[in-house]
């Protein structure tokens, strides 16, 4: 991934998961209690620019235990 892509998706991936990480987990805790909109909402807000701050830091770490895995699993 070259250019602004590079930025890009890290951003939009964390902002993915992040939402449905927060969703789930605050369905988990609390139920369907009322205000749960925004109680989601307050916990996605502060959950999306750490996620995507992992992003950044973890996509480079995966790709290359991903590619010494394969090398490993290929044998060479």
């Amino acid at each position: 991934m070259e250019g602004k892509a590079r930025f890009i998706f890290p951003v939009l991936m964390a902002g993915i998961m992040a939402f449905l990480m927060t969703g789930l987990i605050t369905w988990l805790n609390l139920g369907l209690p009322a205000g749960f909109g925004w109680l989601w909402a307050k916990a996605f807000l502060i959950a999306w620019p750490a996620a995507a701050l992992a992003a950044f830091i973890a996509i480079p770490l995966a790709r290359k235990a991903t590619a010494s895995l394969v090398r490993m699993i290929e044998g060479s």
